[in-house]
């Protein structure tokens, strides 16, 4: 992977327990994406993967505001933030294999609602807004909006939000089934935080298991899904954390997860 342009701060990164905090960092410019962030969001997400004591992130911005989309004014000095092999911001078109919360407080708009859409669950503020914006520009969305909101939200919504390029409330959003949980103002990290220490107590092979077959099973073949089921849970079934689970559940004790 290209080393970031240069070392700059611009994502915070926390541990809490098996959680992963990511804070976009640029306030001054509504952390709209630079090169360095999206390195930095890439390097971040592949020890991530790498490591077997964190089973979820929470991606979310510093400021009052998730992301405003690509840095115009790095884009007009020649920059792109793209990362080989992951896309805009070092997430859209490589997600990490385990669970990833957005945490959207303020404005998600172009890029940033796009890195929302590669999230698997969204925890968004009441007075939060999404948008894809990028045809009032000249532009399309092509950093996943027009490959994702589609199964995300209805057909014909999809359509709406894409060829209108309107402002989104997230009040609607959750609505249509997009944010799976609204916050107070202010409240969005809080409650993602939440989430995703629920979902942290169970066992993280299990976790990146399911995800991946629920990604990926979308355009299987019906004659083949349960086989192709079968080779991602198979190994599961046979882990050391599958007969942790069953012993904790005899014992009566909280299982003790080691990612094997």
């Amino acid at each position: 992977m290209t080393a970031a342009p240069n070392s700059a701060p611009e994502l915070h990164v926390e541990e809490r327990g098996r959680v992963l905090v990511l804070t976009m960092d640029r306030p001054q410019a509504r952390n709209a994406m630079s090169m360095t962030m999206a390195h930095q969001i890439a390097e971040a997400l592949e020890e991530f993967d790498r490591r077997a004591d964190l089973s979820v992130a929470v991606i979310t911005g510093g400021g009052g505001t998730f992301c405003a989309g690509m840095d115009l004014k790095g884009f007009a000095r020649g920059e792109r933030p793209v990362v080989e092999g992951r896309g805009f911001a070092g997430i859209v078109k490589r997600p990490p294999a385990k669970p990833i919360i957005a945490a959207v407080e303020g404005y998600a708009l172009a890029g940033g609602f796009e890195i929302v859409l590669s999230c698997d669950l969204v925890v968004a503020s009441r007075e939060a807004t999404f948008g894809l914006p990028e045809v009032k520009r000249g532009l399309t969305a092509a950093a996943g909006g027009l490959l994702r909101l589609q199964h995300r939200v209805p057909y014909h919504l999809a359509m709406e939000l894409v060829l209108t390029g309107r402002m989104w409330p997230a009040t609607e959003a959750h609505e249509a089934g997009l944010v799976s949980r609204l916050a107070d103002a202010g409240g969005a990290l809080d409650a993602a935080l939440e989430l995703a220490e629920q979902i942290a107590e169970n066992a993280p092979l299990a976790l990146a298991a399911s995800k991946r077959v629920l990604v990926e099973s979308v355009d299987w073949p019906l004659a083949e899904k349960f086989d192709r089921q079968e080779a991602i849970v198979n190994p599961v079934r046979e882990s050391e954390d599958a007969k942790e689970g069953a012993r904790a559940f005899v014992e009566k004790r909280a299982p003790q997860w080691s990612g094997r």
